[in-house]
Protein backbone atom coordinates (compact mmCIF):
# COMPACT_ATOMS: atom_id res chain seq x y z
CA UNK A 1 0.00 0.00 0.00
CA UNK A 2 1.18 3.52 -0.71
CA UNK A 3 0.96 7.11 0.41
CA UNK A 4 -1.85 7.63 -2.11
CA UNK A 5 -3.82 4.88 -0.38
CA UNK A 6 -3.37 6.70 2.92
CA UNK A 7 -4.41 10.05 1.44
CA UNK A 8 -7.57 8.67 -0.17
CA UNK A 9 -8.54 6.60 2.87
CA UNK A 10 -7.86 9.58 5.15
CA UNK A 11 -10.06 11.90 3.11
CA UNK A 12 -12.87 9.36 3.09
CA UNK A 13 -12.42 8.70 6.82
CA UNK A 14 -13.06 12.38 7.51
CA UNK A 15 -16.21 12.45 5.39
CA UNK A 16 -17.81 10.07 2.87
CA UNK A 17 -17.31 11.54 -0.62
CA UNK A 18 -17.60 10.71 -4.31
CA UNK A 19 -14.42 10.09 -6.32
CA UNK A 20 -14.89 13.52 -7.91
CA UNK A 21 -15.17 15.18 -4.48
CA UNK A 22 -12.08 13.30 -3.27
CA UNK A 23 -10.15 14.70 -6.24
CA UNK A 24 -11.45 18.20 -5.49
CA UNK A 25 -10.31 17.80 -1.88
CA UNK A 26 -6.82 16.79 -3.11
CA UNK A 27 -6.76 19.94 -5.24
CA UNK A 28 -8.14 22.18 -2.47
CA UNK A 29 -5.53 20.94 -0.01
CA UNK A 30 -2.77 21.26 -2.64
CA UNK A 31 -1.70 17.71 -1.83
CA UNK A 32 -0.18 17.24 -5.28
CA UNK A 33 2.39 19.91 -4.38
CA UNK A 34 3.98 17.61 -1.80
CA UNK A 35 2.96 14.10 -2.89
CA UNK A 36 2.99 12.75 -6.42
CA UNK A 37 -0.72 12.29 -6.98
CA UNK A 38 -2.71 13.00 -10.14
CA UNK A 39 -6.40 13.12 -11.01
CA UNK A 40 -6.31 9.75 -12.79
CA UNK A 41 -4.44 8.16 -9.86
CA UNK A 42 -7.16 9.27 -7.43
CA UNK A 43 -9.92 7.70 -9.54
CA UNK A 44 -7.86 4.55 -10.09
CA UNK A 45 -7.08 4.32 -6.37
CA UNK A 46 -10.76 4.67 -5.42
CA UNK A 47 -11.63 1.73 -7.70
CA UNK A 48 -8.76 -0.37 -6.30
CA UNK A 49 -9.70 0.36 -2.69
CA UNK A 50 -13.32 -0.55 -3.40
CA UNK A 51 -12.25 -3.75 -5.15
CA UNK A 52 -10.19 -4.72 -2.08
CA UNK A 53 -13.16 -4.05 0.19
CA UNK A 54 -11.58 -1.11 2.05
CA UNK A 55 -14.23 1.37 0.91
CA UNK A 56 -17.83 0.95 -0.14
CA UNK A 57 -19.65 3.06 -2.71
CA UNK A 58 -23.28 3.91 -2.00
CA UNK A 59 -25.37 5.28 -4.90
CA UNK A 60 -26.65 8.77 -4.06
CA UNK A 61 -28.76 11.22 -6.01
CA UNK A 62 -28.96 14.91 -5.20
CA UNK A 63 -31.86 16.89 -6.72
CA UNK A 64 -31.54 16.98 -10.53
CA UNK A 65 -27.96 15.74 -10.54
CA UNK A 66 -26.98 12.36 -11.94
CA UNK A 67 -26.60 9.51 -9.49
CA UNK A 68 -23.09 9.13 -8.06
CA UNK A 69 -21.29 6.79 -5.70
CA UNK A 70 -20.36 8.19 -2.31
CA UNK A 71 -17.57 6.20 -0.66
CA UNK A 72 -17.15 5.42 2.99
CA UNK A 73 -14.63 3.27 4.87
CA UNK A 74 -15.45 -0.33 5.68
CA UNK A 75 -14.29 -1.99 8.89
CA UNK A 76 -11.31 -3.49 7.03
CA UNK A 77 -10.66 -0.04 5.51
CA UNK A 78 -10.47 1.46 9.01
CA UNK A 79 -7.89 -1.17 9.96
CA UNK A 80 -5.84 -0.63 6.78
CA UNK A 81 -5.95 3.14 7.38
CA UNK A 82 -4.56 2.74 10.90
CA UNK A 83 -1.95 0.21 9.74
CA UNK A 84 -0.83 2.62 7.01
CA UNK A 85 -0.61 5.49 9.51
CA UNK A 86 1.60 3.43 11.81
CA UNK A 87 3.63 1.86 9.00
CA UNK A 88 4.35 5.01 7.00
CA UNK A 89 5.17 6.97 10.15
CA UNK A 90 8.01 4.52 10.90
CA UNK A 91 9.61 4.70 7.45
CA UNK A 92 12.70 6.80 6.79
CA UNK A 93 11.77 10.29 5.63
CA UNK A 94 12.52 10.84 1.96
CA UNK A 95 12.61 14.31 0.52
CA UNK A 96 12.83 14.07 -3.24
CA UNK A 97 13.57 17.32 -5.00
CA UNK A 98 13.85 17.17 -8.78
CA UNK A 99 15.98 20.29 -8.69
CA UNK A 100 18.81 18.24 -7.15
CA UNK A 101 19.40 16.57 -10.52
CA UNK A 102 20.16 20.04 -11.91
CA UNK A 103 22.32 21.05 -8.93
CA UNK A 104 24.61 17.99 -9.11
CA UNK A 105 25.25 18.70 -12.79
CA UNK A 106 25.67 22.49 -12.67
CA UNK A 107 29.43 22.44 -13.12
CA UNK A 108 28.98 20.51 -16.37
CA UNK A 109 27.57 23.55 -18.18
CA UNK A 110 28.82 27.06 -18.90
CA UNK A 111 28.60 29.82 -16.27
CA UNK A 112 25.92 31.50 -18.35
CA UNK A 113 23.76 28.35 -18.42
CA UNK A 114 24.44 27.76 -14.70
CA UNK A 115 23.02 31.20 -13.97
CA UNK A 116 19.99 30.53 -16.17
CA UNK A 117 19.31 27.27 -14.31
CA UNK A 118 19.70 28.93 -10.91
CA UNK A 119 17.48 31.83 -12.00
CA UNK A 120 14.83 29.34 -13.13
CA UNK A 121 14.99 27.50 -9.80
CA UNK A 122 14.84 30.76 -7.84
CA UNK A 123 11.80 31.85 -9.85
CA UNK A 124 10.05 28.54 -9.17
CA UNK A 125 10.83 28.84 -5.47
CA UNK A 126 9.54 32.40 -5.44
CA UNK A 127 6.25 31.30 -7.07
CA UNK A 128 5.91 28.35 -4.71
CA UNK A 129 6.55 30.57 -1.70
CA UNK A 130 3.93 33.09 -2.84
CA UNK A 131 1.41 30.30 -3.47
CA UNK A 132 2.03 29.00 0.04
CA UNK A 133 1.60 32.48 1.52
CA UNK A 134 -1.65 32.95 -0.40
CA UNK A 135 -2.84 29.50 0.63
CA UNK A 136 -1.95 30.04 4.30
CA UNK A 137 -3.68 33.43 4.33
CA UNK A 138 -6.80 31.98 2.67
CA UNK A 139 -6.99 29.12 5.16
CA UNK A 140 -5.82 30.93 8.28
CA UNK A 141 -9.30 31.85 9.57
CA UNK A 142 -11.14 29.06 7.77
CA UNK A 143 -12.61 26.78 10.43
CA UNK A 144 -13.12 23.94 7.94
CA UNK A 145 -9.32 23.60 7.60
CA UNK A 146 -7.85 21.48 10.36
CA UNK A 147 -4.96 22.68 12.50
CA UNK A 148 -2.91 19.77 11.15
CA UNK A 149 -3.62 20.96 7.62
CA UNK A 150 -2.39 24.43 8.55
CA UNK A 151 0.67 22.85 10.17
CA UNK A 152 1.54 21.04 6.93
CA UNK A 153 1.29 24.34 5.04
CA UNK A 154 3.63 25.92 7.58
CA UNK A 155 6.05 22.99 7.19
CA UNK A 156 6.05 23.47 3.42
CA UNK A 157 6.74 27.18 3.89
CA UNK A 158 9.73 26.45 6.16
CA UNK A 159 11.10 23.98 3.60
CA UNK A 160 10.72 26.50 0.78
CA UNK A 161 12.55 29.12 2.82
CA UNK A 162 15.36 26.64 3.53
CA UNK A 163 15.66 25.76 -0.17
CA UNK A 164 15.64 29.47 -1.02
CA UNK A 165 18.56 30.07 1.35
CA UNK A 166 20.39 26.96 0.10
CA UNK A 167 20.13 28.08 -3.56
CA UNK A 168 21.66 31.45 -2.60
CA UNK A 169 24.60 29.59 -1.05
CA UNK A 170 24.99 27.46 -4.18
CA UNK A 171 24.97 30.60 -6.31
CA UNK A 172 27.90 31.94 -4.25
CA UNK A 173 29.84 28.70 -4.83
CA UNK A 174 29.25 28.63 -8.59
Amino acid sequence: MTTIDLIVLGIIKQKPLSAYDIQKEVEYRHISKWVKISTPSVYKKVLQLEEKGYIKGTPTKESNMAEKLVYSLTISGEKVFEDLMLGISTQPINIFLDLNSVIVNLKSISKEKQNICLNNIEESIKKMKQNLIDNMNAKDNNESVSEMGKTVLHQQFILVEAIEKWIKEIREDV
